[in-house]
């Protein structure tokens, strides 16, 4: 007598499980909260209401847990793909090549970012009131650039305290840039230890794998991370900041959206690579950039997408995407401070001249490491106007849709920090053609062993 068979499991389908349309649900919810939170009165007290503060608090949570993260990933890949590049006997040739193809995509974004800003005139199209103008909270500089090189302590932390309504409240931060440097030091010290260091190394190693376990838990968390920060956006800004800003805000958008749908394309397909391949893999690591609007706390799925859907070693991708995150900027070092300075020379009345573009050119392609460990397109724009000698005080006028455009230019980001290491890959001959080309499945933290196996077959 057979024993009776066993009820077929059910299973919910792939597109329900799957990491990418997760995060789509995760918009869209994210979008109806936004709205509904919006429609809410304000609390008693004139603070936001509940689901406002409920979203902003869920959302600030989650960039926080990919923050943390952060430092602890790039100090072990970075050593970690120091050990390893032993192995490379092109190390040289590979960061001499990541370093160029940064200039080169850098240079022909704010090519674009300077005829979006010609051809749409926003200073000359605001309703924008001069007396509403800010000076900025931080500027950057050439000689703060350097002097910031130079390590604060062993992991590059910092304090900073500030006063709000009588009280004090301190809070800690990290320099990547430092950081960076700090891992570099450590990683070729170790290499010229030798055989001493091989216990270290082998710790470090496993302390990575520890790592990146860690972050696919908090990955996994992204479709509530990202239906709360939309509902913020939605609920904080909506359109009302828009307004009197209209065209400069548009101008960034179709300055974004040319470098992402055209100037990317163009390179990914004239390296003879599939564009659809290309995007149906960074895809996850743009979504999150546009949601968190952090290119570091996007880091640890950038890198991983970078290796598992576009076919980048790791020992090259740890060292190239973490560099990516604090040098390749083409949203906030290129695109956005190009359009936002004509828009201040319009806005002031001020005549720019060929010297002045070409002062633009260069500070968008060789600056956007100053902007490195800070606040990111604010202080990037505010060393282009100063370099440029334009009133600084400009940067205020644009804060009202800072938020706004900053999704956008971190999508953009994000997206060009996996496209330098992967065209970088295909042009040395190191690329996973197989891996780049082969179906989307499963999640970009998925280490189980044997579909690696499979997709080395």
């Amino acid at each position: 007598m057979s024993a009776p068979s066993a009820a077929p499991t059910r299973r919910l389908p792939q597109w329900a499980t799957a990491f990418g349309p997760q995060i789509v649900a995760g918009l869209i919810l994210g979008v109806v909260l936004g709205l509904v939170a919006r429609s809410m009165p304000d609390a008693a007290d004139g603070n936001p209401n509940w689901l406002v503060e409920t979203l902003s608090t869920i959302g600030s949570s989650y960039v926080k847990l990919l923050t943390v993260a952060v430092v602890p990933l790039v100090f072990t890949a970075i050593v970690s793909s120091i050990a390893n590049l032993r192995a490379v006997t092109n190390a040289a040739r590979l960061a001499g090549q990541t370093l160029l193809w940064f200039a080169i995509t850098a240079f022909v974004a704010v090519i674009v970012g300077i005829v979006i800003g010609l051809v749409a005139q926003p200073g000359s199209r605001t309703g924008v009131d001069a007396a509403l103008e800010k000076a900025p909270a931080t500027s950057g500089s050439w000689w703060s650039f350097l002097t910031g090189l130079v390590p604060n302590n062993f992991l590059a932390l910092g304090a900073r305290t500030s006063e709000t309504e009588g009280a004090l409240s301190t809070s800690l931060n990290f320099n990547i840039l430092q950081l960076l440097v700090v891992a570099a030091a450590i990683g070729i010290a170790a290499l010229k230890v030798g055989k001493a260091a091989e216990p270290f190394l082998t710790f470090n190693a496993s302390l990575l794998a520890i790592v990146q376990k860690v972050l696919w838990w908090i990955i996994r968390l992204a479709p509530i991370g990202t239906a709360a920060l939309i509902g913020n956006a939605v609920a904080s800004y909506g359109w009302d900041a828009i307004g009197s800003l209209g065209v400069f805000t548009v101008s960034v958008y179709i300055g974004l959206a040319i470098v992402f749908f055209v100037i990317y394309p163009i390179i990914v397909r004239a390296h003879g690579l599939s564009i659809r391949s290309f995007y149906s893999g960074v895809w996850p690591a743009t979504q999150l950039g546009f949601v968190s609007r952090s290119s570091i706390g996007t880091l640890p799925l950038t890198q991983r997408v970078t290796e598992r859907n576009l076919g980048v070693p790791r020992e090259y991708a740890s060292f190239a995407v973490p560099l990516g995150a604090t040098t390749k900027m083409d949203g906030c070092a290129a695109i956005y401070p190009a359009i936002a300075a004509i828009f201040v020379a319009q806005f002031y009345g001020i005549d720019l001249t060929l010297t002045d573009y070409l002062l633009i050119v260069v500070v968008s392609v060789v600056g956007s490491a100053a902007t490195a460990g800070t606040t990111g397109a604010t202080v990037m724009l505010t060393l282009t106007l100063s370099t440029l000698g334009l009133p600084l005080a400009g940067v205020g006028l644009l804060l009202a849709v800072e938020p706004i455009v900053d999704m956008g230019r971190t999508a953009v980001n994000v997206t060009g920090q996996a496209l330098v290491p992967t065209i970088v890959a295909k042009r040395e001959g190191i690329l996973d053609r197989e891996r780049y080309d082969a179906p989307r499945h499963g999640d970009p933290f998925d280490d189980d062993a044997e579909s690696d196996v499979a997709l080395a077959r």
